[in-house]
């Protein structure tokens, strides 16, 4: 197929506000560690607010950030995912097409303003996040653009968007879109919130309809409701085609029909923001995956861009990736 991607997105367009805190910021702005929570948009300008001056504006997204990561690997991309018509739409559009992302989805012209996460990091350089989805939930199956999903040789699903009605309706017709052109189906669970809201529709789009799953070990817990890491493998692969589980420092295992991998984290000298680790380890995973390397090669790739990411601040990669890859013997 002319024109070919290696990976098209589906997903949140969100606009990264991150900012160091102490751990006290998260008591007195009742933030719950570790991980996500929805705010509206007066709770997000509040804290907006609260991280003044320090708070760094980036393009996020879970999907885009993946995205983005594969396109520092030199990989060919494209991404689906709504915006507003205002400064941080215009701010994540220009940048997605800086790194020479596909990026053809309308901007919203009447509604909330473009989505944006307010990350708190805290010296032990965990993330908790803080998301006003706005703009990103009016995104609808008549933004499924089918011409960029049937061009690219893997779609990849975030799980964040599965939400509401709308965007969930947009989520399926754009896996059937890729399914029908004989396309790979990926998907990342994305948090253990949106297992706990999903955890049959996420299951039922495992068995059978997702060719690549990522999440990391308490999204695994959560989806087999178990405690018990070797227990949620043995159900893992009686459901999915492949996977790749993060674990932290512990690095990842990659479940395929005849094996399950374990692979060892990259060594990092300082963690000094743990946002996009586990997105980048999914954008180095997918770029091996559409260039038909090994597991064991995905995976690498896949600690080779987490570890980068979790060296500085922000979501995404501020070394090339295929610079890391060619010197690592990869690329």
């Amino acid at each position: 197929m002319s024109n070919e991607l290696d990976v098209v997105g589906v997903g949140n367009a969100i606009v990264d506000v991150i900012a160091s805190v102490q751990e006290g910021f998260l008591v007195e702005h009742e933030i719950r560690k570790g991980g996500m929570t929805l705010v509206d948009q007066m709770e997000a300008n509040t804290l907006a607010k609260a991280f003044g001056p320090e708070g760094r504006r980036i393009p996020g997204g879970s999907g885009a950030n993946t995205i983005a990561g594969i396109a520092s690997f030199s990989g060919t991309t494209g991404y689906i995912g709504k915006v507003a018509q205002d400064a941080l739409g215009k701010f994540f559009r220009k940048e997605m097409e800086r790194h020479f992302i596909e990026f053809p989805t309308e901007p919203l012209d009447e509604g909330p303003g473009t989505a944006r996460c307010m990350i708190a990091v805290t010296p032990d350089g965990e993330r908790s996040m803080s998301t006003f989805l706005g703009a990103s939930t009016e995104f609808a199956e008549s933004d499924v653009d089918e011409e960029l999903i049937r061009r690219g040789k893997i779609l990849y699903l975030e799980g964040y968007l599965f939400d509401k009605e709308p965007a969930k309706k947009a989520f399926v017709k754009a896996a059937e879109v890729a399914r029908s052109a004989d396309r790979k189906v990926s998907l990342t669970l994305s948090d253990s919130f949106c297992v706990d809201r999903h955890r049959a529709s996420f299951r039922h789009l495992i068995n059978g309809h997702v060719d690549l799953l990522f999440a990391n070990e308490a999204e695994l817990l959560s989806l087999y409701e178990t405690d018990n890491f070797e227990a949620a493998i043995k159900e893992l692969r009686k459901d999915a085609y492949a996977a790749a589980i993060t674990r932290s420092s512990k690095g990842s295992v990659v479940v395929t029909p005849s094996e399950v991998i374990t692979m060892p984290a990259e060594p990092v000298k300082k963690v000094i923001d743990a946002t996009g680790a586990g997105d980048q380890y999914a954008a180095g995973f997918l770029f091996g995956y559409a260039r038909n390397r090994r597991m064991r090669d995905c995976a690498k790739l896949g600690h080779i861009a987490a570890a980068e990411v979790i060296s500085h601040y922000g979501p995404r990669p501020e070394t090339s990736y295929r610079q890391l890859a060619v010197k690592a013997g990869l690329l």
